[in-house]
């Protein structure tokens, strides 16, 4: 349904740092690099974008807004959890299990640099 979403950030290079580390254990790599924006996806498809702006969207963690990916596996959701709160993000929702969603929602929850609230997923056990 979704061909691909754009969001703002304040500082380009930070930020790219940031998904450039977070993205990878999920198998998604920067497929697109300029001075305005990064593109980031898989099999030559960029579906991700960080784009610089001057007014990013303020954090509102009351507007329910967040991004998922999919993750190939429950190690890969760990990962990216790890690699999240390594590289600048903070914790938002610890890796595991999320029964009260439907079994088998294995996922974990970060907020990145600029207080996106970012999601990996993985629906197989």
């Amino acid at each position: 349904m979704i061909n691909h979403i754009s969001i703002g950030v304040a500082d380009l290079g930070r930020s790219g740092r940031f998904y450039d580390a977070t993205l990878q254990p999920l198998g998604y790599t920067r497929l697109s690099d300029s001075a305005d924006g990064i593109g980031y996806g898989s099999n030559g498809t960029a579906a991700f974008w960080i784009m610089v702006v001057t007014a990013p969207v303020p954090p509102n963690a009351a507007s329910g807004l967040h991004i998922c990916f999919d993750a190939p596996s429950r190690q890969s959701v760990d990962a990216f959890h790890a690699e999240a709160l390594a590289a600048g993000g903070a914790d938002n929702g610890k890796p595991g299990l999320r029964p009260e969603y439907t079994p088998p929602y294995y996922a974990a929850f970060a907020i990145d640099p600029d207080g996106y609230r970012i999601e990996a997923y993985c629906g197989r056990a």
